[in-house]
């Protein structure tokens, strides 16, 4: 975790507390060495940023790591959901892929 760049970021937010790309960055700092304050950032963002597509994915992930299954579950159906409402195809398809190995529904040949 870069200190520096987090001091900055809070700074940043401090002038915008609504900027949901500045929520993303904080949340991305903190998600190696402070999961659970990362996923604080992560929730505010689903919360207040329903249609920001990028923290679905993440958000679900760590959700997975933290063993919380069934939540990590409904945030990638309601990534799929907000990123297809959104036209971005490509969030989609990420969310779909990630979601289905870990339903075990992963097919690719390994």
């Amino acid at each position: 975790m870069n200190q520096n760049r987090l001091e900055q970021l809070f700074k940043f937010l401090e002038e915008d507390p609504n900027d949901s790309f500045t929520l993303y960055a904080i949340a991305t700092e903190y998600r190696n060495e402070n999961p659970q304050k990362a996923l604080e950032y992560y929730e505010k963002l689903l919360a207040e940023h329903e249609s920001y597509v990028g923290t679905y994915y993440h958000a679900a992930k760590l959700y997975e790591e933290l063993g919380e299954s069934d939540v990590a579950e409904r945030t990638y159906k309601k990534g799929m959901q907000v990123s297809r409402q959104e036209g971005n195809m490509h969030a989609f398809s990420e969310l779909q892929q990630a979601y289905n190995k870990m339903m075990g529904l992963d097919y690719e040949d390994d």
